[in-house]
């Protein structure tokens, strides 16, 4: 668009000052290209008021909401469960118990049914040697921080469903 253009749409939207316009009016009453000009975009604004707006369908709106709920409802809602994280807990849990099991029955005093005597002797290891306070220190600041993201992380699905229900009965989100 040139110049010329910008200045006649701004004296025909009425967005000019009282001296611009002035000054364009005695333009168009002495130059026959800005007349002439003038007259063609005072047509093209007089067709586009003409014009009829399209407007949505009544339901557009209840329609477009729906889809999406539609949409989302179809979602899964968690991802799929890696199997291997659930066998690899599984496998740890087993080895423990077999190695506990293992551990007790090289342990155990064996001849003690022979002589009559029925007590046995199981020792339990001193695991003490191999828990230092750094270490129960390290492992219970892990499990403060891990139970505050999960308390954490309830707070938030607890809000983001109140959020969601207010939403749906038609409040405003908070």
């Amino acid at each position: 668009m040139n110049n010329i253009e910008e200045q006649l749409w701004s004296y025909i939207d009425g967005t000019t000052s009282s001296d611009e316009q002035k000054a364009i009016s005695l333009l168009i009453e002495q130059d026959e290209a800005y007349r002439k000009k003038y007259k063609e975009l005072l047509a093209l604004n007089a067709e586009f008021a003409a014009m009829e707006l399209d407007e949505p369908p009544m339901a557009f709106t209840y329609n477009v909401m729906e889809s999406i709920r539609n949409e989302h409802a179809k979602a899964p809602l968690k991802a799929r469960i890696d199997q291997r994280i659930i066998k690899g807990i599984g496998l740890f849990f087993v080895l423990m118990i077999s190695a506990i099991l293992i551990y007790a029955l090289a342990n155990t005093n064996w001849s003690a049914g022979l002589s009559g005597k029925t007590t046995l002797h199981f020792t339990m290891p001193h695991i003490t040697q191999y828990f230092s306070s750094p270490l129960i220190q390290g492992f219970l600041f892990f499990d403060v921080i891990l139970a505050l993201y999960t308390f954490d992380t309830y707070l938030r699905k607890k809000r983001l469903t109140k959020t969601y229900t207010s939403v749906q009965s038609g409040g405003q989100p908070k």
